[in-house]
């Protein structure tokens, strides 16, 4: 019978099983530091994304405002205004994510297209809000979504429902506040 030489010398430069378990503890610890940090800055980039498309949003809708002299109406917290009609002063209900914020004049030649598609929350379950302070006149409007991050110093109160959760952050016109 053939033997094979071993050629292996335990010369006890090896790690020993407590040294190996101190390293995957300190690995361990390491990654869910690291997983902690990635969440937090995902729900800061969402919440970031959320306040640049309020900021669109409320431009856009000043633009309307220049050339109709009121903000678009609201229904159950959607802009209504595309496909605006300048001629019958009627719009459809927008639709997050997927409306175009136009208007349009009495032979449906578009006219101005102040938002080619309405954004919508980057979490699933969350919607933006529209809201007319001034009923008839449209001289007020309210813009609302939620924020994820609970420290974020620009949070408010609200009954206003953002989907899944009462949102609790504003951009509105000049002329008024989100607790009016």
């Amino acid at each position: 019978m053939l033997k094979l030489k071993n050629n292996y010398k335990n010369n006890g430069a090896g790690f020993t099983l407590v040294e190996l378990l101190v390293v995957i503890t300190i690995l361990g610890i390491l990654a869910t530091i690291g997983l902690t940090v990635f969440a937090s800055a995902q729900v800061r980039s969402r919440d970031s994304q959320r306040k640049s498309d309020l900021k669109q949003l409320s431009n856009a809708l000043e633009v309307f405002y220049s050339d109709y002299a009121k903000y678009p109406d609201s229904s159950s917290g959607q802009i209504e205004a595309c496909g605006y009609n300048s001629a019958t002063k009627v719009g459809a209900v927008c639709v997050w994510g997927s409306g175009e914020f136009r208007d349009t004049d009495g032979s449906g030649t578009i006219k101005t297209v102040y938002f080619t598609t309405l954004p919508k929350d980057p979490s699933s379950g969350s919607n933006y809000y529209y809201r007319i302070v001034d009923s008839g006149t449209n001289q007020k409007f309210q813009l609302f979504a939620h924020l994820e991050n609970t420290q974020d110093p620009g949070l408010i109160t609200t009954s206003y429902s953002c989907g899944n959760s009462n949102c609790n952050f504003a951009i509105t016109s000049a002329n008024t506040t989100p607790a009016e």
